[in-house]
């Protein structure tokens, strides 16, 4: 049993996901854990990402993104795009567009291509509210969890703040 809290939150059960931001002809990409399907009519997605990064910055200037879910197999690709800093963090990866423009990651399960609808306040982060313009799966496998993930993200330094 543990009552530490970045152990606990690990049971909240969430995929892990890269994530494809584009703004004309800039693009980035990076992992996130905290994404949700929050509608059926019309399919929106919200996606949790902090306003500190790039990305987020390449995000609210395109208002376009790709949600792309990981497999169980790909733990390096959640690590590779989820380190802040890499100069091209795209490069030696197969991407392609669907109707946003924004980038799809190829080796991915399947996609989800959206258009920002809008944003909220979450605290520390953003929240944005993406309508799916198109989705499609790309290969069979099992989603990787974000419990499966262990100490990657290194989040348990900010859940010592929380208690």
């Amino acid at each position: 049993m543990s009552e530490n809290l970045a152990d606990v939150c690990r049971y909240l059960s969430h995929g892990v996901y890269v994530v494809g931001v584009a703004s004309g002809e800039l693009r980035h990409a990076f992992t996130a854990a905290w994404v949700m399907q929050v509608s059926f009519n019309p399919l929106l997605l919200a996606i949790s990402i902090n306003p500190a990064h790039y990305s987020y910055q390449v995000l609210q200037a395109g208002g376009v993104c790709t949600v792309n879910v990981l497999g169980q197999h790909q733990y390096a690709l959640a690590e590779h795009f989820g380190r802040s800093g890499v100069t091209d963090k795209m490069a030696g990866f197969n991407w392609h567009t669907d109707q946003s423009g924004a980038p799809v990651l190829s080796e991915s399960l399947a996609y989800f291509d959206c258009k920002v609808s809008h944003y909220t306040d979450a605290g520390d982060h953003k929240v944005a509210i993406c309508t799916v313009l198109a989705a499609r799966q790309l290969q069979h496998g099992s989603p990787l969890l974000y419990g499966q993930t262990g100490t990657m993200d290194g989040s348990e330094k900010f859940y010592q703040d929380a208690k």
